[in-house]
Parts: C-alpha cells; sequence; structure tokens
C-alpha cells in the first residue's frame, strides 16, 4: 500500500502498553517527519489496543472520529479499590467477595447499560481550573469532578475467574471505563479497580487492522529505500 502521510492519511495504531497517546504521536511524527498529526481519543498508559492517527488534510477528521462509538475489552479486579480506579496507584482497601454470585456481577452490570450519569476519575486529564485532574491528584488536592452523560450499549460480562471477571464494553465518547469498573464495585458493595484493559474498535475501525510501531518504521524504511535515499 502507498502511504502519503504529508498529505494526509488515516493509521490505525495497536498502542503499546505504558506508552501515553502523546508518546505515540510523538514517535510516528518523528519516524514519519510529518508535521501535521494528532490522535483521534486518549487511551490511558496502562491501557493498550487501537489509538487512531490522523496526518496532514485528515486531521480535520480528528473530532469526527473521536465522536464515533468505542468497543473495550479487559478485565476488572472485584474487592479491591485504588485511588486512580486501575493499577496505577495500590491497592487502598480489601473487601471479601464470597459471597457474590455471577448472577450478581451480571447483574450490576446490566444497571449501568444505557443513558447514564458519570463522574470521571480524579486521575483523568479533565480540566479544572485550568489544571489536569490528574496533576491535582498526585498532589493530593482535593478536586471536584462534575458527571457527564454517556451512554453504555452493551456491558457483557464473558468470564469470572475468582476476583478477576472479563468484560466486553461498547460504549459512546467520553465515557472512562475506569470509572465504569470502579461504580461496578461500589454497586456490588464491595468496590472493584480496572485490571487490564484493550480498545479494540471506534466506529467501523478495528484493532485487527492496526499497525504496530515497527511496522510504521519499516514502511518508512521502505518509502527511504523507495526514494533513493539514506536520510
Amino acid at each position: 500500500m502507498d502511504y502519503n502521510f504529508e498529505a494526509g492519511e488515516i493509521l490505525l495504531l495497536d498502542k503499546p502498553l505504558t506508552w501515553t497517546s502523546f508518546d505515540v504521536v510523538k514517535k510516528v511524527r518523528n519516524t514519519l517527519r510529518v508535521k501535521k498529526i494528532g490522535h483521534a481519543g486518549t487511551l490511558d498508559p496502562l491501557a493498550s489496543g487501537l489509538l487512531i492517527l490522523c496526518t496532514g488534510k485528515f486531521t480535520k477528521r480528528i473530532d469526527e472520529i473521536q465522536a464515533q462509538e468505542k468497543e473495550y475489552t479487559g478485565t476488572i479486579t472485584l474487592g479491591q479499590t485504588t485511588p486512580s480506579y486501575d493499577l496505577e496507584t495500590p491497592v487502598s482497601e480489601s473487601k471479601d467477595i464470597s459471597h457474590l454470585s455471577p448472577a450478581d456481577i451480571q447483574a450490576a452490570a446490566d444497571s449501568f447499560v444505557g443513558t447514564i450519569e458519570q463522574i470521571p476519575p480524579i486521575y483523568s486529564a479533565v480540566m479544572i481550573d485550568g489544571k489536569r485532574a490528574y496533576d491535582l491528584a498526585r498532589k493530593g488536592k482535593e478536586a471536584e469532578l462534575k458527571p457527564r452523560t454517556i451512554t453504555i450499549k452493551a456491558f457483557e460480562i464473558t468470564n469470572i475467574e475468582g476476583a478477576i471477571i472479563s468484560f466486553k464494553v461498547i460504549c459512546s465518547k467520553g465515557t472512562y471505563i475506569r470509572s465504569l469498573a470502579h461504580d461496578l464495585g461500589q454497586k456490588l458493595g464491595v468496590g472493584a479497580h480496572l485490571s487490564a484493559l484493550v480498545r479494540t474498535r471506534i466506529g467501523e475501525y478495528k484493532l485487527e487492522d492496526a499497525l504496530t510501531i515497527e511496522d510504521i518504521q519499516q514502511i518508512r524504511r521502505a518509502q527511504l529505500e523507495a526514494n533513493g535515499s539514506n536520510s
């Protein structure tokens, strides 16, 4: 496939675990030597999966792509809460979950399906008085986050092994899966945190069609060789 990154491309990337979305943009920008590039929808460092990058003229489509439905798979650990709602921070409280049945867990998940109000995690990039919420949280400062209206189209529990539950979620733009995991734990009365997350789809774009960082580097090398350049 011939790519013209300077003119404009929509790139599907499989974001590596621990990388920030900005890390990916920076790496791809430096690899491809393109000026105009951005991503359509942030993924947390502890999440992996589909990250869409737009270059050139397609940067104008970022808002349109971000607005599309998202699909995720992952795991939630019941009975343990963390301040960040994921594994970025240590477990702060543990509770017994032995009384919970699979039916209890699925019923709680079902209660979130539909249009709901969700409060973002304090460890998030939401702006509060000109500052990122996670900067305030890491400094131990109190911050009040306002609920936002989101839509959960599906919240399916796909497997249960002890305290670890696997799930699939289809949701609207602006949904925090970490908050969903936390809220599920609160609903069940035992607490919970998000222990793994993979974004598998944004609208019609699927993770199975995504490139790796190594693929991008290989494409660039091939382009340089085709142009007879060693730069």
